[in-house]
């Protein structure tokens, strides 16, 4: 049967408790609004360890004033039967003031070589509050592995660079984006598109697909790679283009000739939604 927790000390007391019986724990952090993206996250920690913990909390501070955290989708009941089913042991459900207190005084801030760039650049304030919430969940669950989807890759990235600089004791595995049959990204936001907004959506995954055919077949320019995504999104969607970036898939940093394992990535608007999606490519 899965144990639900609401504060930090009753959290602390179970996982002490199964630490002293030598049990290994698997962490998955979510937002909610589990879909099979999440899933697949709880599946593999299920694979690999004895106890499986899932957070649930909406961070507010990774949010700009102007974005969705109060329309971000809140599915809880859903979400406490899919967790269940899929073999989560213990579900942290902390508020806001239960994770930040009432009036807290300390961030993480990371590297912003990893963080002006992407996602980054529209989002200047994101990644401290990822970091930031991150490390206290780390703090609280102090698993032996941590699950995290590399749909949102930059911030993959980032908190693994954060795990080692700040010297927390886990493993951080990135799993395989999960797909919708037309290739659109799994995604909570997803929910957000309306009929039309979701048909065009599946062209980001295909312009990936194309673009990584062109650089199989020879093209290591990454100007090219870029305009030709542009030009397939704009001719064939409503979409308005946020960004499209060819970095190196380990620091992020832009890349103009591809070699290597390199990251293709993008972030395209429909209406109010913001998606993301990204493929690697060993060249």
């Amino acid at each position: 049967m899965m144990l639900v927790f609401k504060t930090i000390p009753s959290l602390h007391k179970k996982i002490k408790s199964l630490k002293l019986k030598n049990k290994t724990i698997g962490f998955v952090p979510t937002m909610g609004a589990l879909h099979e993206g999440h899933l697949s996250l709880i599946k593999k920690a299920r694979q690999q360890n004895d106890i499986v913990i899932l957070s649930i909390f909406v961070n507010p501070t990774q949010f700009a004033p102007h974005e969705d955290f109060e329309k971000y989708p809140r599915t809880l009941k859903e979400d406490k039967l899919l967790a269940e089913m899929c073999g989560v042991d213990l579900l942290f459900l902390p508020d806001t003031k239960i994770m930040y207190g009432s009036s807290p005084l300390t961030e993480v801030i990371v590297d912003p070589a990893l963080t002006r760039t992407l996602c980054g650049k529209s989002r200047p304030t994101h990644f401290t509050g990822v970091a930031t919430v991150v490390a206290k969940l780390l703090n609280i669950v102090t698993p032996d592995k941590m699950y995290l989807g590399q749909k949102d890759a930059q911030q993959a990235v980032v908190i693994k660079k954060m795990a080692n600089d700040l010297n927390f004791d886990v493993k951080i595995i990135t799993c395989p984006i999960l797909r919708e049959k037309d290739g659109l990204a799994m995604s909570s936001r997803n929910a957000y598109l309306n009929a039309k907004q979701r048909r065009e959506s599946s062209l980001l995954y295909q312009s990936l697909k194309k673009a990584r055919q062109k650089i199989k077949t020879g093209e290591k320019k990454s100007k090219k790679i870029i305009d030709f995504i542009r030009e397939n999104i704009l001719n064939h969607t409503h979409g308005k283009i946020d960004y499209i970036a060819c970095v190196d898939a380990d620091t992020l940093k832009e890349v103009k000739v591809l070699r290597g394992k390199v990251m293709v990535a993008l972030a395209v608007k429909f209406g109010a939604t913001r998606l993301i999606d990204n493929i690697i490519v060993n060249t």
